[in-house]
């Protein structure tokens, strides 16, 4: 896949057997939109796969599709090589965990994981004692008795996240597992994740932070309007984007005239979704902003603001989507 550039940017795929999880072709549409429009995504055991992109990009349509919740116009979701909207053994080899916290407030910490359990296939003994040893693993042992609604933020995201991994899953869906919780709180839900990774769990994640992507993901994707336009590691696409250069950033004083656009594009300059912000590779260092410099006043264009930083997944992603990604 290219980026706006044209650049091939897909990573390496990791080594290891078939994919816990394989999505191929996937396609939707809504309308006249494309909510997904042929995705293809592989993700292994032990691995932590970020899914980044713009609201709008397709990332719900995408984990919908993965539970079998969404019909799809052409493609196919495949858990350890089967199909979870036909076989619902296949289903129970997948964990979700929404954003929105999927818990009983009025229940304790232990009755909620009690219950998960049940509904995700166990027995009662079986789901009584899987909730015991996740108590335990997320530190809430000497809070099982304790409801929900008593229970702190980062607490209940640690209880929703198991309640997503009682029935033992192989690959566990995670939307925002964060949102709302404070630095500590957020560093306990990064360390579960970490374990549930050693112990060979596929984990797909979709979120916002981009520093919580290049913290955990072994690779991440880059979804935009229903297409996959990245993939790989944090360093692969850095590479991609940047090679061993910094990236520059343009504020123009007023949007382009479409003469002066064509010789900021000839100049290595990429458009963004802000007319009056552009985005580009200093490939040669601080020295290259003469070059810059010049093609600026060449087409007589007024800059408000000139920045150059160290290339990450926000540089990527701002040269990928052409814009910062939402809060």
């Amino acid at each position: 896949m290219a980026d706006r550039g044209g650049a091939e940017v897909r990573g390496r795929e990791p080594a290891g057997g078939a994919p816990a999880l394989e999505v191929s072709g996937l396609r939707r549409a809504w309308g006249g939109r494309q909510a997904l429009a042929g995705v293809d995504l592989a993700l292994h055991g032990s691995e932590i796969y970020a899914l980044l992109g713009p609201n709008g990009a397709g990332k719900t349509s995408l984990v919908r599709a993965i539970c079998g919740r969404l019909r799809l116009d052409d493609g196919c979701v495949r858990l350890a090589g089967e199909d979870p909207a036909a076989d619902p053994g296949a289903r129970r080899l997948l964990g979700l965990v929404p954003q929105e916290l999927a818990l009983y407030p009025e229940l304790t910490a232990r009755e909620n994981l009690q219950i998960f359990g049940c509904l995700l296939g166990l027995g009662r003994a079986a789901a009584g004692a899987a909730a015991e040893r996740l108590l335990a693993r997320v530190g809430l042992a000497d809070r099982a008795r304790e409801r929900v609604d008593t229970l702190s933020g980062g607490m209940k995201r640690r209880l929703n996240i198991a309640a997503g991994v009682i029935h033992g899953p192989r690959v566990l869906l995670l939307d925002e597992p964060t949102v709302g919780i404070d630095p500590a709180a957020r560093e306990d839900v990064h360390e579960l994740l970490r374990e549930l990774r050693r112990d060979g769990l596929a984990i797909l994640l979709t979120t916002h932070d981009l520093e919580q992507a290049a913290e955990l993901a072994d690779r991440v994707g880059v979804l935009i309007e229903g297409r996959l336009h990245a993939e790989g590691s944090v360093e692969d696409l850095v590479r991609a984007s940047f090679g061993d250069g910094k990236e520059l950033l343009v504020s123009l004083a007023a949007a382009p005239a479409a003469a002066a656009r064509e010789r900021l594009a000839g100049a290595g300059l990429a458009p963004t979704g802000e007319p009056r912000l552009w985005t580009g590779r200093l490939a040669g260092g601080v020295a290259e902003l003469a070059r810059f410099s010049s093609a600026l006043e060449a087409a007589g264009l007024e800059v408000a603001e000139l920045r150059v930083r160290e290339p990450g997944l926000r540089g990527v992603f701002f040269r990928l989507a052409g814009r910062e990604i939402d809060a």
